[in-house]
């Protein structure tokens, strides 16, 4: 039997026929798929509830309502703008959409006619929702999608799922090209307007100029941005450390056994937490129905950045499950307005917290050194005997005066015994 030669082995050929027709992967990828291990731990966390934008969710049934919106919002804005034709916004996109599909990670299975469609009428439904929430005037007296506060969290929610985005400079373009210079607002402004209600930690819209334009990659990112944006500014106030090694640190609950005293911290910096002789000071945090939602997709987000010193929310989340083991520690944090509980049950929020680090990479945590101090302050004796006292004693008016009433009897039996013993040496 004649041997087949090494370049006529008809594998290699098939290999190296693959290699050959490989693309190399676009460095403007920015929207992926959530993998399948963070997406397990719950799945509806990262699925729309009522909004499709972009193709990795279009044509889902359940989905199908909004569309005639976005079509309805679309014929609004050129009725007010008096044109009759979407011609010259579709001339426009065509000559983004190499570049707008190279920002999704997975394959888009649309033709470039289907992919500018999608671009524009989701694009312009985003940009009129944003309009309209920041100027009532612009607002149709029966739109549901705002008369109705139970649509519009829905909308904001799904606004903000990592797989649900379309490029920034898609949305920045449109928002241009329709731009009323009677009005002075610019995208940023009226997008962390939209935002600004779930998510209290949300900055200062940054300068944004044409120029920085490339460097917002769609609106999720726009949001972790000012957010990052806050957690900077802790850094250089001191409130959060250097990163280092995630070490083991007691629950609220333990800690407080330990002599640690718990405090609010008042302003919008969520990160701002900070420790010092004793107390822990932390801003509030309110727990609702979408919170997870917020949290898991701008955790989805960090995980698949390159930079791994963008990592906010994650190392924020680490250091609150830290605090939260049970029930038990959600009341306390509650009961010092650490936590504000909407939901009702602590035992869901600390399972939330629990479980929100599932399958969630971190290297390093900007906390770590807040944590080490606490540790090294629980390890101090007196600390530990100061906290037993302060429970054991001093807890209630009654078990304050018992111990008073017991200090005063040690105190009378000790000078009753001092006098009797001088009596008895100057006898």
């Amino acid at each position: 039997m004649r041997s087949i030669g090494r370049s006529e082995d008809h594998v290699s050929v098939y290999i190296d026929a693959k290699l050959n027709g490989l693309a190399p992967a676009p460095p403007e990828r920015c929207i992926f798929k959530v993998h399948h291990q963070l997406r397990s731990v719950n799945e509806e966390a990262y699925e729309p509830e009522m909004l499709a934008i972009g193709p990795y969710h279009r044509g889902k049934n359940r989905l199908q309502v909004m569309e005639e919106h976005k079509l309805r919002y679309l014929r609004q804005l050129l009725e007010r703008r008096s044109e009759s034709s979407v011609a010259k916004y579709v001339f426009e996109l065509r000559g983004l959409e190499e570049r707008a599909r190279n920002c999704y990670a997975e394959p888009v299975n649309l033709s470039a006619d289907e992919f500018v469609e999608m671009m524009l009428v989701d694009g312009f439904f985003i940009i009129e929702l944003f309009r309209k929430h920041a100027m009532r005037k612009l607002r149709n007296i029966s739109d549901p999608l705002f008369n109705m506060d139970w649509i519009h969290k829905c909308l904001v929610r799904d606004t903000m799922l990592f797989e649900n985005q379309l490029p920034f400079f898609v949305l920045y373009q449109l928002f241009n090209l329709t731009l009323d210079p009677e009005m002075h607002y610019d995208l940023v402004d009226i997008a962390l307007h939209f935002f600004r209600c779930p998510l209290q930690s949300l900055g200062n819209a940054r300068n944004f100029s044409e120029n920085s334009n490339d460097e917002t990659k769609h609106l999720l990112d726009l949001v972790h941005s000012n957010m990052l944006a806050s957690f900077v500014e802790t850094k250089s106030n001191g409130s959060a450390s250097n990163k280092g090694t995630l070490g083991f640190i007691q629950c609220a609950a333990e800690l407080v056994e330990a002599g640690v005293k718990f405090k609010r911290a008042y302003g919008r910096n969520l990160f701002d937490i900070k420790f010092k002789n004793g107390t822990m000071t932390i801003p509030c945090l309110i727990i609702e129905d979408q919170t997870e939602s917020y949290f898991r997709n701008l955790i989805a987000y960090e995980q698949y950045s390159q930079d791994n010193h963008l990592n906010c929310i994650s190392d924020y989340v680490k250091f609150m499950d830290c605090l939260i083991n049970s029930s038990k520690d959600v009341e306390l944090l509650c009961r010092h307005r650490i936590i504000e509980n909407w939901l009702g049950d602590h035992e869901v929020v600390a399972t939330m917290f629990n479980k929100l680090g599932d399958y969630v990479v971190v290297n390093n945590l900007c906390y770590a050194e807040i944590l080490n101090e606490v540790n090294r302050y629980c390890c101090r004796r007196w600390n530990v005997w100061m906290a037993k006292l302060r429970r054991n004693y001093f807890n209630s008016p009654w078990a304050l005066l018992s111990f008073l009433a017991a200090v005063l009897l040690l105190l009378l039996t000790s000078t009753q015994t001092v006098f009797s013993v001088l009596s008895f040496v100057f006898q």
